[in-house]
């Protein structure tokens, strides 16, 4: 059975903006050491990945589809340009008071991977937001969890942070230790 990394992409892969709307290259800014242990996790393990986003108001006048593809295509080139290539890429362009079950942690975009062949017990939700970890839990998989800010997502989340510390399996603010902690010998 397929293991696999569902990466979130803003804080995660790239630094988010201030104003939280990734729409302009200048902007755009890798997380740091990204790209290349990213590139070893790829290299040196089996998961597949899987890009998990929400994008509030992606589509609207405030956040044009049209800008956001740019940015979006130039991650995925540079990424791939490195050998990493996402199995899937799923985004969700709701609010949070929107409620849909498609918006992390919701997993209304993630069906195929619950009824399908994969091991999500040996799978791992990398995020930034408590949101990310939330998701994890849902899913039954593992998380690490990117915590620039302990609190980012806590208003969105359905269940106590305590509830979680059976799922997050890393917080880190590094790369680095999210590689080392995927391909440590178990």
């Amino acid at each position: 059975m397929n293991k696999l990394l569902f990466l979130d992409r803003d804080g995660t892969l790239v630094y988010e903006p201030h104003d939280y709307i990734l729409d302009d290259f200048s902007k755009l800014e890798f997380y740091k050491n990204v790209i290349y242990f990213l590139r070893k996790i790829v290299e040196e393990t089996d998961f597949k990945l899987v890009m998990v986003t929400n994008q509030d108001g992606l589509g609207t006048p405030k956040f044009p589809e049209e800008k956001f593809q740019k940015v979006q295509d130039l991650i995925l080139k540079i990424l791939a340009n490195e050998g990493i290539h996402f199995y899937n890429i799923h985004i969700d362009r709701s609010y949070p008071e929107d409620n849909l079950p498609t918006r992390k942690p919701g997993t209304g975009m993630l069906t195929e991977y619950i009824e399908g062949n994969y091991d999500l017990s040996k799978s791992y939700v990398i995020g930034d937001r408590l949101t990310d970890m939330e998701l994890a839990k849902r899913l039954g998989a593992k998380g690490i969890w990117l915590d620039q800010e302990p609190a980012l997502g806590a208003n969105e989340i359905q269940v106590s942070p305590l509830d979680l510390d059976t799922t997050i399996m890393l917080q880190t603010q590094s790369w680095e230790a999210i590689y080392k902690h995927l391909t440590w010998p178990i």
